[in-house]
């Protein structure tokens, strides 16, 4: 059977484990999305899995290229491998800066 398009894939539907706001970071486990809308617990909504996004960072410097993951616990980016892997950055970020651009997807 040949291959059928279905979407660009920038934006998937995504089934809410638990409320969701604009913006919030969903994590997929083997990646991060972000949500596009609010979205109720069990219902579909959309979430960007592609893009580059600010988002909040753990404390430590961050140089363009690195490799960055979502600490789902403390909810926010971290350069520490063995969280869930979230893109890399696009531009530096000091350590005491609150937040880091991140290429996602």
């Amino acid at each position: 059977m040949a291959a059928i398009f279905y979407q660009t894939g920038d934006v998937i539907d995504y089934t809410a484990a638990e409320p969701l706001s604009f913006g919030d970071v969903v994590d997929l486990s083997t990646r991060i999305g972000v949500a596009g809308a609010d979205i109720a617990k069990d219902a579909a909504g959309p979430v960007q899995v592609t893009g580059v996004y600010r988002i909040p960072k753990a404390s430590g410097a961050v140089t363009v290229g690195q490799a960055l993951y979502w600490d789902n616990s403390a909810k926010n980016i971290t350069t520490t491998s063995g969280s869930t892997p979230a893109g890399w950055a696009v531009a530096p970020a000091a350590s005491e800066d609150p937040d880091v651009l991140v290429k996602i997807g």
